[in-house]
């Protein structure tokens, strides 16, 4: 196992397309605060609040990153590996199925998480070193914030993987798994509006709670299921890829 992630971790420390998506991402996030802090060449250090900047464009602006961008990565990171034979000898090494899945999972989920936390800290760092940290969320909001964000982009990762290994091809992969988390939340919506168990059933899922990881005011009730929901997610999404790994025909 440690050997197998060894290499796993060493795919995506090497990976090109995973350093590309990152530094766009820190860039992205680095060069909003001046959008916002230059206003027609003048700078104004207490333009915005940093901890409504970090909430509604860091937070809010997240909810695309955390659900299009890994798709990406799903894509070369797994998918690409049937293409090019690699699953194939990896198969062959000797490793389980159900092993290599996992291994290759939990890595292609750090990835996700590295990517997800990528664009709100480096909101959160600009914003707070050019406004002289000014009106700043307090830590334990970032940090409660941030780890729900991990949470989520795990389950996220994990349904993503399970489309990688369906398609087996990186361009269905990505395709598909853009179009799907672009569209989902308006398929469930509309059926939750008419079906009673689509209703529940959207309320308690991720594409859902997910939006509530910016809100302050939580119940403990509320914090309860924002926080099990992603973790019963991802556990189901990995039992399901695995199953489907240790049947498909690798050729």
């Amino acid at each position: 196992m440690s050997n197998l992630m060894m290499t796993e971790l060493f795919k995506l420390r090497k990976g090109r397309i995973f350093w590309l998506l990152t530094v766009l991402l820190l860039l992205a996030g680095a060069c909003y605060p001046f959008l916002i802090f230059f206003n027609d060449g003048t700078f104004d250090a207490h333009a915005v609040e940093v901890k409504e900047l970090y909430t509604f464009s860091a937070l809010g602006g997240n909810n695309y990153i955390i659900r299009l961008i890994p798709c990406i990565l799903a894509g070369f990171f797994i998918s690409s590996e049937y293409s090019i034979g690699t699953m194939k000898s990896i198969c062959a090494s000797g490793n389980s199925r159900i092993r290599i899945y996992l291994v290759k999972l939990m890595v292609f989920s750090l990835g996700a998480v590295i990517i997800a936390c990528t664009f709100p800290f480096a909101i959160l760092s600009v914003s707070a070193v050019l406004s002289g940290f000014y009106e700043m969320p307090t830590w334990l909001y970032v940090v409660r914030t941030l780890c729900l964000t991990i949470l989520y982009a795990l389950a996220f990762a994990s349904m993503m993987a399970v489309i990688a290994i369906i398609f087996t091809d990186s361009g269905k992969t990505i395709g598909f798994s853009i179009l799907f988390f672009i569209l989902i939340d308006s398929i469930l919506y509309a059926l939750a509006q008419k079906f009673t168990l689509f209703h529940m059933l959207f309320n308690h899922s991720i594409f859902k709670l997910f939006l509530d990881i910016p809100l302050n005011n939580l119940s403990n009730n509320e914090l309860s299921t924002i926080i099990i929901v992603p973790i019963v997610t991802f556990l189901l999404c990995a039992i399901m890829g695995a199953i489907i790994f240790q049947r498909k025909e690798i050729k």
